[in-house]
């Protein structure tokens, strides 16, 4: 009788044994999944950093550290040339021109992707990942009904991500605040807060009417509400204990960043550290003003570089670096002077911040969505440079294919294996889109449909890309963009419009009834 307890005793005990070991394989699965961290910067452009030709006095060693010993591509691009659409792509895997509400945002916008809808955190989310956002948001938020001084319940937390820190829209748009998880941060609710974009609360001071509170000289549309001496789009009164100090916010969003990665190093996690640099008004940490030589968008920059190395040491010292695909890549191209004087163009000197590229912010030119994009993942991703065409919309699905997931999106193309530098071969075509025009690439040649309409923002002294010919280049051969072979070519033109139509349908505004003359 004795002998036979033994017996199931050990039994019992070899269960056990061979249950934990399951369980730890089991963990150990999960542990496999890699952490994917997704860098944004705001309106850096292809020529912004030393790897794509950066003048020597721009120094970014973290962002040449990732091109150099990761994927540098030459062809990678964000959706669109400003920022709201760009980033609706990057979320949803979707063309933004799907979405008639993807435009540049007010910061009392309401959230402008369904809770419904697919995004890559949620794709990631049922994967096992826990799911961040630090930075910059510009997506909308709340339902537009919007009350500063409540929970908020609708905006990252409702489309995929458990934890936000965010700010609403851009560092110059009211509300001047953080919000952590729907809830605006250091709100005093005897102070509550008011946001409009229509008109002004009464007796409140704005750039036109006490410019003595001016610190930072505005040029263009930055005249309303004056937050630490630097005007604003919009309108805000109130809240004064919650607003943001400018000249710390990188090393505030950088803070959080880091204690997410910190938070999250035993699991999977997904982070999306959506920097504010170098969007104006550019108020660099005082510790980096005058580095660059080049005024504060330089500065900026730097800033930005050091933030990405802090980020780069965290991994590190978390032990989680070879676990981690890092990727990087600016929600658009360059602008200099985009609202305020802060001597980005006085002080430009030999800097091109497009690079070879022509154009830049709101083009239809490559320099509006072809943009620094960069993959690193250590001791995974050889270094490599490619001339596959990759986009930031793709993200959701090839992520989903890496991490054994069958989701995707009709508009975002599995592009994993150019992402891990396993080949040179991206996307066929794209559509590329800026303020609600839109042109097409497929293969080395770019299509920009006749548009009516100025060919340069005269206030930012960029070119758009409009004009009442067809435009066909040849971005081999002529990556600036100064040769429109379009009569030299009328049959390439015909086949690129029918399969850009295609893809457009009804949305092919700009596309129809042009002849070649």
């Amino acid at each position: 009788m004795k002998s036979n307890k033994l017996v199931l005793l050990i039994a019992a005990f070899i269960g056990l044994i061979g249950c934990n070991s399951s369980k730890q394989e089991g963990s150990s699965e999960v542990a496999k999944k890699p952490n994917i961290l997704l860098i944004y910067l705001d309106d850096l452009g292809y020529g912004d950093m030393g790897a794509y030709g950066a003048a020597t006095n721009l120094k970014t060693p973290n962002m040449d550290f990732l091109a150099n010993n990761g994927v540098q591509f030459s062809n990678g691009y964000a959706t669109s040339a400003t920022c709201t659409p760009s980033r609706f792509g990057l979320i949803t895997g979707t063309y933004p021109w799907r979405n008639a509400k993807a435009r540049i945002l007010p910061g009392s916008a309401p959230l402008i992707i369904s809770p419904e809808a697919m995004t890559l955190p949620k794709m990631l989310q049922k994967e096992g990942y826990a799911t961040g956002v630090v930075g910059k948001w510009h997506l909308g938020l709340g339902d537009g009904n919007m009350d500063w001084n409540k929970t908020i319940n609708l905006g990252p937390n409702q489309v995929g991500f458990d934890e936000s820190y965010i700010m609403a829209a851009t560092q110059d748009r009211v509300p001047t605040v953080y919000i952590d998880n729907g809830n605006v941060v250091g709100l005093d609710p005897n102070d509550p807060i008011q946001v409009s974009y229509k008109e002004n609360f009464e007796g409140e001071p704005t750039a036109i009417t006490n410019p003595e509170l001016v610190k930072m000289k505005w040029h263009h549309g930055h005249n309303n509400s004056v937050v630490n001496g630097i005007p604003r789009i919009g309108y805000m009164k109130g809240g004064e204990s919650a607003k943001w100090d400018d000249y710390e916010m990188a090393d505030h969003f950088l803070v959080k960043a880091k204690d997410y990665i910190k938070k999250h190093k035993d699991e999977p996690f997904f982070l999306y550290y959506a920097m504010q640099q170098p969007h104006v008004p550019r108020t660099p940490h005082p510790r980096f003003e005058g580095k660059s030589g080049m005024g504060p968008r330089g500065d900026a920059i730097i800033e930005a570089d050091w933030c990405i190395g802090e980020i780069m040491k965290t991994l590190e010292e978390q032990g989680v670096l070879e676990n981690t695909l890092v990727i990087f890549s600016s929600d658009n191209g360059p602008v200099l002077n985009d609202g305020y004087y802060d001597d980005a163009v006085e002080k430009l000197g030999d800097h091109k911040p497009a690079g070879v590229l022509r154009g830049g912010k709101y083009s239809l030119f490559e320099a509006g969505a072809r943009v620094p994009f960069l993959t690193y993942w250590k001791g995974k991703i050889t270094p490599m440079k490619s001339d596959a065409i990759v986009c930031q919309m793709d993200l959701l699905t090839s992520i989903a294919s890496l991490i054994g997931s069958d989701i995707k999106t009709d508009d975002s193309e599995n592009v994993m294996d150019a992402l891990l530098g396993e080949s040179k071969e991206g996307r066929i075509d794209l559509v590329l889109e800026a303020t609600s025009r839109t042109a097409y690439r497929r293969g080395d040649w770019l299509l920009i449909p006749s548009y009516k309409g100025p060919a340069e923002l005269k206030k930012v002294s960029i070119e758009i890309g409009n004009d009442p010919e067809i435009q066909l280049y040849n971005l081999k051969e002529d990556p600036s963009q100064q040769n429109n072979l379009a009569k030299d070519h009328k049959d390439k033109v015909a086949e690129m419009m029918e399969a850009f139509t295609k893809i457009r349908g009804d949305h092919s505004k700009g596309t129809k009834n042009y002849k070649l003359r």
